[in-house]
C-alpha cells in the first residue's frame, strides 16, 4: 500500500485510541484527541492516569480499548511505543499511526512483522485532517 491508501484503511475504523492523550491543551496529545473530535471521528483516550479529557472517559492502557477500535495514534516517546504496540497487536489492533517523535525502528518492524498497517514516515494526523487550534 502506498501512504494515501495506508491512511485510508487507518481511517476506516470506527473509532481510534489516542494514546499518549493528555489534558493539557497545548500537548500533542491533547491536539489530536481533539483533531479527531473536530472532524468528527470517535476517539477513546488512552492514558495510565487521567479519567476524563475533552469530555471522554479514559481507558488506562490499549488493552482497555473496546473491539471497535482497530487504529491508535501514538503520542508516546518511542520506548513507550515498543511496548505499546506489542499490547495493541496482541489486542487485534490493525492500524498503528506513530506520530512524528513516536517512532520507534524497532516498533516500526514489529508491526510489519506482525501484518499491521503501520504509519511512521513522518505523516502527521493533525495535517492529515486539518486541526484547527481554535476550537
Amino acid at each position: 500500500m502506498n501512504i494515501d491508501e495506508q491512511i485510508t484503511a487507518f481511517l476506516a475504523s470506527e473509532a481510534f485510541g489516542v494514546v499518549g492523550a493528555s489534558s493539557r491543551r497545548h500537548k500533542f496529545g491533547n491536539k489530536v484527541l481533539r483533531c479527531y473530535q473536530q472532524n468528527g471521528y470517535r476517539a477513546i483516550p488512552v492514558n495510565p492516569v487521567e479519567k476524563e479529557i475533552e469530555g471522554e472517559a479514559v481507558v488506562a492502557s490499549v488493552t482497555d480499548l473496546p473491539d471497535c477500535v482497530q487504529s491508535i495514534s501514538l503520542i508516546t516517546p518511542p520506548q513507550i511505543t515498543e511496548k505499546v504496540v506489542e499490547q495493541a497487536v496482541a489486542n487485534g489492533i490493525q492500524n498503528i499511526w506513530m506520530q512524528p517523535g513516536a517512532e520507534s525502528l524497532a516498533a516500526i518492524e514489529f508491526c510489519q512483522q506482525q501484518g499491521v498497517n503501520v504509519i511512521a514516515d513522518g505523516s502527521c494526523v493533525l495535517v492529515v485532517l486539518g486541526y484547527s487550534g481554535a476550537h
